[in-house]
């Protein structure tokens, strides 16, 4: 239902994992500018960053974030001190379904609202979605901006039965069938959350942005070092096909993910394959909330409110994507891809011509040695930060 009323960006760029992705939906800027580059429970930006949150809220924006944060796990390190007036949820990453418990070690008790450590019971999807809907209910007459990060599809699994008996028959294997009820249980909290702005009669002024932070994983469900939550075992069954590649990689099935943009009578229903950015978030909300910057923030990413408006695409630009400590990455420039394995003089480069081979399957290095220095050039300049 919301896809069928939805812009889909079909070229929406993240990072290869979670932590990332956050900082830079969170600031506009680059993940590696911050040393961002892999998950991370250390507080991740500067105590005077100013947040997308932050910049709405000087807008008069009541801002929450409900789910998953992964940017500080202490209480201290907070969305509550990056520009959030309310805040539910993890502060670290992916939990145990049942237990809300992150990896064991010094974070391992995460649950909290606005910094304070709780026990709840219940299963974490219904937990978040229904936190949402009665954020909802009691903010929707002043303007908001609602962040909930669902710790879903992140392993570790285990869905309750009644969303286990919705799968079908020709989806087998213990942990398929529960990968696949998480979906449905996912997709089932998103269509609440919808129908909350509705029942609230603020849909239609309401934009909403639908994403993820990674592309799919074929990690295992059960041998991280989660609490004990009775998780069935076996292996994740991501498939991000034809893309090439998972979660941690800067292959496209990495990188590139699902992107749904609605705004009733302001967005037109269809699909657009323009480059975008998670960092292009915070530039393109604070331009259609009139935020102006006191100083400059230096956005990686640019505003696409004309491209979801008008569909007028922005000027050509480059695309910088950090992988895990920067070992690899890849910048994206009009049709062409670089990507980079290695550091110094023993790094390895690979060019693609995205429209033409989506599955990165031809290396065309060799046939556009000029096209390789130039993107080099230019990738030399994001790493130097």
């Amino acid at each position: 239902k919301l896809a069928a009323a939805s812009l889909e960006l079909t070229q929406h760029y993240v990072a290869p994992v979670c932590s990332p992705t956050r900082t830079g939906l969170t600031t506009g800027r680059c993940w590696s500018r911050y040393g961002v580059t892999t998950p991370i429970n250390e507080r991740a930006l500067p105590p005077d960053t100013v947040t997308l949150a932050g910049a709405l809220r000087t807008r008069g924006y009541q801002t929450c974030l409900i789910g998953k944060w992964h940017l500080g796990s202490k209480p201290e390190w907070g969305p509550n001190h990056y520009g959030f007036d309310h805040a539910y949820g993890s502060l670290a990453g992916g939990v145990s379904p049942w237990n809300h418990r992150y990896k064991q070690g010094p974070f391992s008790v995460t649950w909290h609202r606005n910094g304070e450590l709780l026990e709840e019971s219940g299963h974490v999807t219904d937990l978040l979605a229904d936190e949402a809907v009665q954020w909802i209910e009691s903010h929707h007459q002043s303007p908001f901006f609602l962040y909930v990060p669902f710790t879903a599809v992140h392993l570790p699994l285990r869905e309750p039965q009644p969303w286990l008996d919705q799968v079908p028959p020709s989806i087998e294997g213990e942990v398929p069938r529960h990968y696949a009820a998480c979906i449905m249980h996912l997709d089932h909290a998103v269509g609440r959350i919808v129908d909350a702005l509705e029942k609230a009669g603020v849909r239609d002024n309401t934009l909403l942005v639908f994403t993820s932070d990674n592309g799919g994983s074929t990690a295992a469900n059960n041998t991280q070092p989660y609490p004990d939550d009775d998780c069935p075992a076996g292996k994740i069954p991501g498939n991000n096909r034809p893309l090439r590649g998972e979660k941690g990689a800067v292959y496209e099935g990495g990188i590139r993910v699902p992107t749904l943009v609605s705004w009733p009578g302001n967005i037109q229903p269809r699909r657009n394959a323009t480059p975008a950015f998670i960092c292009d978030w915070m530039p393109t909300l604070c331009e259609l909330a009139d935020y102006q910057p006191p100083r400059d923030l230096h956005w990686d990413g640019v505003s696409i409110a004309s491209l979801l408006m008008k569909d007028v695409p922005p000027p050509e630009r480059s695309i910088y994507i950090a992988g895990p400590r920067e070992r690899t990455a890849a910048l994206r420039r009009g049709d062409w891809k670089l990507v980079a394995h290695g550091e110094g003089s023993s790094q390895k480069f690979e060019l693609y011509n995205i429209p033409a081979d989506i599955s990165e399957k031809t290396n065309l290095a060799a046939q556009h040695p000029e096209r390789v220095e130039q993107l080099k050039t230019i990738l030399a300049e994001y790493r130097g930060h």
